[in-house]
């Protein structure tokens, strides 16, 4: 009884294998079959950001005090690179709560971009000062003063803050790679003018 049962095991095994090698075969002659098309997904209709801008300058015509509608120009203006005009967006919304962290700091990446330096850094210390958890504005200052102001002393305090509050965010690496540059060079001699 065994020996049948063996038999019949090794006898299951091989029918499967060449049958597996048979539909194997038959598949590679058949044509690939169409691709199967995906349904192309609703969505709600695109606004353009000139559309959305508009829109907002209409309420925060009708509403200057609608904080949100200040914000929302302040990022679209921010997001199309008009620098002033976000500065100014942001002012207003700031003017109607000036605690707001990441708004200081989204205004003083605005500040940097047209070269004002001391306005940017301001912002930043303050966006720190509110939130001294504020990742954002900590690495931006450090970004003032590595790049625009070449004060490696103050880059390199700013970078070990935010490293201190959060040593592992998606960019320590970099900023581990910064500051071990920094301490291990020269600092730029600043050219009189």
């Amino acid at each position: 009884m065994k020996k049948e049962t063996l038999l019949f095991v090794i006898v299951a095994l091989a029918a499967g294998i060449l049958i597996g090698v048979i539909v194997t075969n038959l598949k590679k002659d058949l044509p690939p079959s169409a691709p199967v098309q995906q349904p192309v997904p609703v969505s709600a209709p695109v606004v353009n950001q000139q559309q959305q801008t508009s829109i907002l300058e209409g309420i925060v015509t009708r509403e200057p005090e609608n904080r949100n509608a200040w914000v929302e120009l302040g990022h679209n203006f921010f997001d199309s690179d008009q620098p002033m005009k976000a500065i100014e967006a942001y002012s207003k919304a700031l003017d109607l709560n000036g605690n707001d962290p990441d708004l200081l700091t989204d205004q003083g990446v605005m500040f940097r971009r047209v070269g004002w330096y001391d306005r940017a850094i301001k912002n930043f210390e303050e966006a720190s000062r509110i939130d001294r958890h504020h990742k954002q504005s900590l690495y931006n200052l450090g970004i003032v003063y590595r790049y625009d102001l070449q004060d490696f002393p103050k880059a390199i305090r700013a970078w070990e803050q935010l490293l201190a509050i959060d040593p592992d965010n998606p960019g320590a690496s970099q900023i581990r790679a910064e500051l071990d540059f920094l301490k291990n060079h020269p600092e730029i001699p600043k050219q009189s003018q």
